[in-house]
C-alpha cells in the first residue's frame, strides 16, 4: 500500500543557486528523511497563494521550524531581539486551524509548537534569556544545539511515545509562555519551561520545542505517521 502523505511547510527565502540569487521555497532535507524514514511521504507546502485545499491530498501536516511568530498575532509589541515573517504566519495558521477542523493529524516542531500556542489562544516568551537568565535552549557558543531533559506527564501522549523522560536537542530563543487551549505534557526540569503541548481531543495534534528531525530517534515521527496512516483508512471507508 501506498505511503501516507505528509505535508511539510517550507520557508520562503532568498537562496543562492550556482551564481544566481532567487527567492525560493526551502527546507532542511533532515525533516523530509525523518517522515521517509518513519514510512511517510513528504510533500513540500510553500507559503504563498495559500488556501485549505491545499489540505485536500494530505493525511497529516507538519508545521516546521524557522522565523518568530509575530506578536501581533497575541497583542503584544515585538521585542528587539524577534524577527517575524508574516506571510508566512498567515498561511500556516490558516493551514493550521484548517486541518484541526478536519482533525487531520498534526505535528508542530519548534515554530511549528509555537505557532500551535498561538493559534490556540496562547502568547510566547519571545526572548527566553530575559525571563530565564541563561543561553541554554539557544547556545551562543559551541554545538549548534542546547541539550536538555525534558520530563513528560504520565498518561500523555507523548509519554505513551517516549517514556517519562528524554534528552532532547534545542535550538530557540523563543518559548511557550501560555499554551492556551493547549494541554502541555512536558518540561524542561532545569527552568520549568513548556516542552510539549498537546490537544487530547484530536487524533494526533502534538508540539516539541526541539528538533527531533536532527536526531536519529523518530519515535515522534513514527507515531505522527501511523496516525496520518489510519486518518487515510478512515477517509477511504467512509468513502466506499
Amino acid at each position: 500500500m501506498s505511503r501516507p502523505v505528509i505535508g511539510l511547510t517550507t520557508y520562503a527565502e532568498e537562496t543562492r543557486f550556482g551564481l544566481n540569487d532567487t527567492f525560493s521555497a526551502v527546507l532542511p532535507l533532515s525533516y523530509v528523511h525523518a517522515v521517509h524514514a518513519s514510512g511517510g511521504r513528504a510533500v513540500l507546502v510553500t507559503p504563498d497563494d495559500p488556501d485549505a485545499d491545499v489540505l485536500d491530498g494530505l493525511h497529516g501536516i507538519m508545521f516546521t521550524g524557522g522565523s518568530d511568530v509575530n506578536p501581533d498575532l497575541y497583542g503584544e509589541p515585538p521585542h528587539a531581539t524577534t524577527k517575524v515573517k508574516p506571510e508566512r504566519d498567515a498561511a500556516e495558521l490558516l493551514l493550521m486551524r484548517a486541518a484541526l477542523d478536519a482533525d487531520l493529524p498534526l505535528f508542530g516542531i519548534c515554530r511549528g509548537m509555537q505557532l500551535m500556542c498561538v493559534a490556540y489562544g496562547g502568547r510566547l516568551h519571545q526572548h527566553l534569556p530575559d525571563v530565564l537568565g541563561h543561553h541554554n535552549h539557544r547556545p551562543v557558543s559551541g554545538p549548534k544545539f542546547g541539550e536538555h531533559p525534558v520530563r513528560l506527564a504520565r498518561g500523555s501522549r507523548t509519554a505513551a511515545i517516549l517514556g517519562d523522560a528524554v534528552i532532547v536537542n534545542s535550538f530557540h530563543h523563543q518559548g511557550c509562555a501560555d499554551p492556551g487551549r493547549l494541554v502541555p505534557t512536558g518540561w524542561c526540569p532545569e527552568d520549568d519551561l513548556i516542552e510539549v503541548v498537546e490537544d487530547p481531543s484530536k487524533s494526533f495534534a502534538v508540539g516539541v520545542q526541539w528538533h527531533p528531525e536532527d536526531t536519529t530517534d523518530f519515535r515522534l515521527f513514527e507515531a505522527f505517521v501511523a496516525a496520518a496512516r489510519a486518518h487515510r483508512d478512515q477517509v477511504a471507508t467512509r468513502q466506499r
